[in-house]
């Protein structure tokens, strides 16, 4: 989180001034025991019922806070798409291209980039900005992802990339 962390501070420092949608993702439960929990089957695999809605876990890290105006999508996959508005949200906006960071990089990284191109978008990976238990995991999935599901980019490219959509950008209340 050490280097996850200032890199996403600076990808939300560059986006909110590009005037580009940021939303972040939380995977949290409502019901997390009994016959009607909203874990589904992943609860056999991994601890969710940890991940109870309104709980400590689940909070987004407070040094990369979202801004009252910005979208907090919470989820019950991996995918940040998966059974999420988060798709319409995009398109509704006009967005085409998606900048991926977070954690855990086998999991909720790379579904969501494989669910972003599946949907149309243009997922890119930014490698500062990405993370899981083991290091070799993130390095596997970074190949992976590049070779078939996306892009994967250094910070200061997309950082530049962002600058240049801001660049691009109308001011606000300019003619047309």
């Amino acid at each position: 989180m050490d280097v996850i962390i200032p890199a996403v501070q600076q990808l939300n420092e560059a986006g909110r001034a590009s005037g580009i949608p940021i939303v972040y993702t939380t995977t949290a439960y409502a019901v997390t025991h009994g016959p009607n929990t909203d874990m589904g089957i992943w609860h056999h695999k991994i601890p969710v019922e940890l991940l109870k809605v309104g709980s400590p876990e689940v909070a987004i890290d407070e040094r990369i806070a979202p801004l009252p105006d910005e979208q907090v999508i919470v989820k019950k996959r991996a995918s940040a798409f998966h059974g999420t508005y988060l798709s319409s949200f995009l398109k509704a906006n006009g967005v085409d291209t998606v900048i991926i960071t977070g954690v855990t990089m086998a999991g909720c990284v790379r579904h969501t980039t494989e669910d972003a191109i599946a949907e149309g978008f243009r997922p890119i990976v930014v490698r500062e900005a990405v993370g899981d238990r083991v290091p070799g995991v993130v390095e596997w999935n970074l190949f992976d992802i590049d070779s078939k599901f996306g892009d994967v980019e250094p910070l200061e490219r997309v950082l530049a990339y962002l600058n240049d959509v801001r660049a691009a950008a109308p001011e606000v209340g300019a003619p047309a």
